[in-house]
């Protein structure tokens, strides 16, 4: 996308409201209830802001929200965009750069993914420490606009450790047990095989999905902090892989979001 598409875009949200996020929270599948916790002053479809795409998935309604969480101004998108929905990484990460346009300094992202760890469990909460590409292509591909960024960024500390620390504090003062472990991002829309997930296992990866990484690139690119929360809904581990269906996801999702939200509640009250 060009600046003046963001642009446009900002002048758009403008337009429906005053108030400038500190921080954006983007919402994956299922856990379109967390707005509940967000004091939502202005609602916006994306169908009404330029540029964004629409979302297609199940569970994403495709609205954008400025309001309060305690006493912080927060944005929070319900729903994201996924390379397998047939959009480019530049799309899928264009709503970031508007975020950070309007303001956010910090970005919250939060995704569902298949669990690869033995020991851990359906439901865990995990604070995403590190994440691999495995998409195929990269949101920075292309010219580099060094307005909003250098052209080659350093990943070494993505997911920002102060933030880290923070939801751990969050998460033991509430008694949730918070995982933490390294995501692998995968263009998907299929989920993966006995031997795929061995593989991912070998890299290093903990929790495989099909979001986030396009979004933190494009956040870190522009120097906003970021914290990444992932709900594991599904065991992956090879030698005892059972099928499972979306809607299985959907609902340990769903009965694992009031602890998310506590953990992203605690961290913003925090800020």
């Amino acid at each position: 996308m060009t600046e003046v598409s963001v642009a446009d875009a900002v002048r758009a949200v403008k337009t429906r409201t005053a108030i400038v996020p500190d921080v954006a929270v983007i919402l994956g599948t299922g856990l379109g209830a967390l707005a509940d916790e967000l004091k939502a002053d202005v609602t916006i479809p994306y169908a009404e802001i330029p540029g964004f795409p629409r979302p297609t998935v199940e569970t994403h309604a495709g609205r954008l929200l400025f309001g309060t969480l305690g006493r912080t101004p927060v944005a929070m998108m319900q729903g994201r965009f996924h390379r397998y929905e047939g959009y480019s990484l530049q799309q899928v990460a264009f709503p970031v750069r508007v975020l950070r346009a309007l303001g956010a300094k910090t970005l919250i992202v939060s995704n569902v993914a298949g669990g690869m760890h033995p020991l851990w469990s359906t439901g865990d909460l995990v604070l995403i420490s590190d994440h691999i590409n495995l998409l195929g292509d990269n949101p920075l591909a292309g010219p580099n606009n060094d307005a909003e960024g250098p052209r080659f960024p350093d990943m070494s500390a993505a997911y920002d450790p102060g933030l880290r620390k923070l939801a751990r504090d969050v998460a033991r003062e509430h008694k949730i047990v918070l995982r933490e472990g390294v995501y692998v991002a995968v263009p998907g829309p299929n989920l993966e095989t006995r031997a795929e997930y061995r593989m991912l296992r070998a890299l290093g990866a903990d929790v495989v999905g099909m979001s986030t990484v396009p979004e933190v690139i494009t956040a870190v690119h522009q120097g906003m902090r970021v914290l990444g929360l992932s709900i594991i809904t599904d065991n992956c581990l090879p030698d005892a892989l059972e099928p499972t269906s979306v809607e299985k996801i959907i609902s340990v999702a769903r009965a694992a979001e009031p602890r998310l939200a506590a953990v992203v509640r605690g961290v913003v009250e925090q800020l």
